[in-house]
């Protein structure tokens, strides 16, 4: 399957989890929630991967520990981001992540060229509006650091995927960064064990919005380039307004359509027949 058509369905169930996501912030905190989601995956994925056969040792087993912890660290700052800035906005911001990625790595004017269209793709479908209003700063912040913990993410994530086809670091880095950030969000977490609605939920956050779009991408993460995953991250907002049309009835504006078409754009760019996947 073409890795564009993969995060095409990535996306669509990872936005389908946080249209749930949304509707719990007002029984759970959002830290809460975002550890909530890693804890669940982590469980679900140790039992599928089942990493201990892939025998991770030494370098391989702490290069897995760190993803986890930045993965993690990257999905509470998001929730923390969300809880006081616009969706659009925080999304738009965090992108600089994954940008500084792709224009440091990529390789001649196309990779550079589709940078560019990519983000003015994305800034358009954000609609970014930096309002100062009460907590925009406290946003403003915690959606710089998810965007520093998403470059990280990109960069660590790829040395994961060559390791035991990727889905046995995937596991350890989940489990890991769920344990590290345990002491800290779990308290509040209580409410969980007496509502079996409410649970239900919770792990439907964890494999739509974890399980399926990181196994997904681990997948896609050993077939392409950094630079190039960086720009079909740009599928993302996409992904988004399809959700927001078929579930939250957010018709795009024009501007909205000219980004997609944008975003689009710069995913041609970077899908050249004369690429090879990474050795």
């Amino acid at each position: 399957m073409p890795a564009p058509l993969l995060f095409v369905l990535s996306g669509l169930t990872q936005y389908v989890g946080a249209a749930v996501a949304v509707r719990l912030f007002g029984t759970l905190p959002p830290t809460t929630i975002a550890w909530l989601r890693i804890a669940i995956a982590a469980v679900i994925l140790l039992g599928w991967a089942r990493p201990w056969r892939a025998r991770l040792r030494g370098r391989r087993l702490a290069t897995a520990a760190l993803f986890g912890v930045v993965l993690a660290g990257m999905n509470v700052s998001f929730y923390i981001a969300i809880a006081h800035l616009p969706l659009g906005t925080a999304v738009a911001v965090e992108f600089l992540g994954p940008v500084s990625v792709a224009a440091v790595t990529g390789r001649g004017w196309r990779d550079r060229a589709s940078i560019g269209v990519a983000l003015v793709g994305v800034v358009l479908l954000a609609g970014v509006s930096l309002g100062m209003g009460p907590g925009a700063r406290v946003g403003l912040l915690a959606i710089l650091a998810a965007a520093v913990l998403w470059a990280g993410y990109i960069v660590l994530g790829r040395r994961v995927a060559g390791q035991s086809g990727g889905l046995a670091g995937l596991a350890v880095g989940m489990a890991t960064g769920g344990v590290v950030f345990a002491p800290f969000l779990a308290g509040r977490a209580a409410p969980v064990l007496g509502d079996w609605r409410l649970a239900l939920a919770v792990v439907a956050v964890a494999v739509c919005s974890s399980v399926i779009p990181y196994g997904i991408e681990q997948v896609v993460l050993r077939r392409v380039r950094a630079a190039t995953f960086a720009v079909l991250l740009a599928l993302l907002p996409v992904c988004s307004a399809v959700v927001g049309v078929l579930v939250l009835r957010q018709l795009p504006n024009a501007a909205e359509v000219v980004g997609m078409l944008l975003v689009c754009g710069a995913i041609a760019l970077t899908g050249r027949p004369d690429e090879a996947p990474p050795g």
